[in-house]
């Protein structure tokens, strides 16, 4: 009888053992957030840059409103249909991001120096490449800070909208609203910071693990797998596959490989047959021999 595998538990001990991850990834967006982009009135989409506006809003007026307070509370009211939707376990990590981000964001404000004003590329930039940096660490570990991307699957649920799509739309509205508070520019170097702080979240997620996966069809399979297998030292898999026009069955090859090796694989198979086709697609993470182990 095969055996049994407790995945309640496996995830639960995955959650505590990242924790401090978690932790630091919370602190070094609240510390980026603290030098470029709230002093500068950036306000990079989210609910970070919702209460970003809200709390120059209150300045004005003479009412101290910290944002890191806002965001923790704007993400607790949703809290309770991220519940519903999201389940116990989802509304957990939720509240471990936001909670820990709110609270590095206030406890460095008063102490941390702001970029220049006069140079928002500086601001948008390194505010855009450092909190994603943060947010990379904390998507990693399966948390997550709230903000835009708990309203779009919350509005994903109820509606027939992507969430992709209603996430960016709700962080653009944010960008514009910015722009009557602080200025246009202001505005546009937010979507700046924005773009490249999803770029540098990307990044860091997928790990710089990015991979290429070949599938080769050729009469001269068998030579070509052996050359994958003994001077690649790749690992190669036949898949059985049957031609629409000639009916006849033939493998197909298929193996990953990294990007240094495309010109490799290209050579081998076009030494062996000129007329094979190769077909080269990406892989976000590759796990396994050749490629990084499983937990790394």
């Amino acid at each position: 009888m095969a055996k049994r595998i407790n995945i309640q538990a496996i995830i639960q001990s995955q959650f505590m053992r990242d924790v401090p991850l978690v932790m630091a990834g919370c602190a070094i967006a609240a510390l980026a957030t603290d030098i470029f982009l709230i002093p500068n009135g950036l306000a990079a989409g989210g609910l970070t840059g919702l209460a970003t506006i809200i709390a120059e809003l209150g300045r004005r007026s003479g009412i101290n409103l910290p944002v890191g307070m806002q965001t923790i509370i704007m993400n607790a009211l949703l809290l309770l249909v991220v519940v519903r939707a999201g389940g116990l376990r989802y509304a957990l990590q939720t509240v471990t991001g936001f909670v820990f981000f709110g609270f590095f964001t206030d406890l460095f404000a008063p102490f941390v120096l702001p970029l220049d004003a006069a140079d928002l590329t500086l601001s948008a930039l390194w505010g855009g490449i450092i909190s994603g940096l943060g947010y990379g660490l904390v998507f990693r570990c399966g948390a997550n800070t709230g903000g835009s991307d708990t309203i779009g699957q919350i509005i994903s649920r109820k509606s027939s909208l992507p969430v992709g799509g209603t996430v960016m739309a709700i962080d653009v509205a944010v960008c514009a609203a910015s722009a009557p508070v602080f200025s246009v520019a202001n505005a546009l170097y937010a979507a700046l910071a924005m773009v490249v702080m999803g770029y540098v979240v990307d990044m860091v997620v997928d790990g710089g693990n990015r991979q290429r996966a070949a599938f080769i069809i050729s009469d001269c399979f068998s030579d070509i797998e052996y050359d994958i297998l003994h001077e690649m030292d790749r690992g190669c898999t036949r898949l059985m596959a049957q031609g629409s026009w000639t009916g006849k069955d033939r493998p197909v090859l298929f193996f990953v490989f990294s990007k240094r090796e495309i010109s490799i694989i290209k050579t081998i198979v076009y030494q062996h047959d000129p007329n094979a086709i190769l077909v080269i697609t990406d892989v976000n993470e590759a796990i396994g021999y050749g490629f990084k182990k499983a937990g790394e």
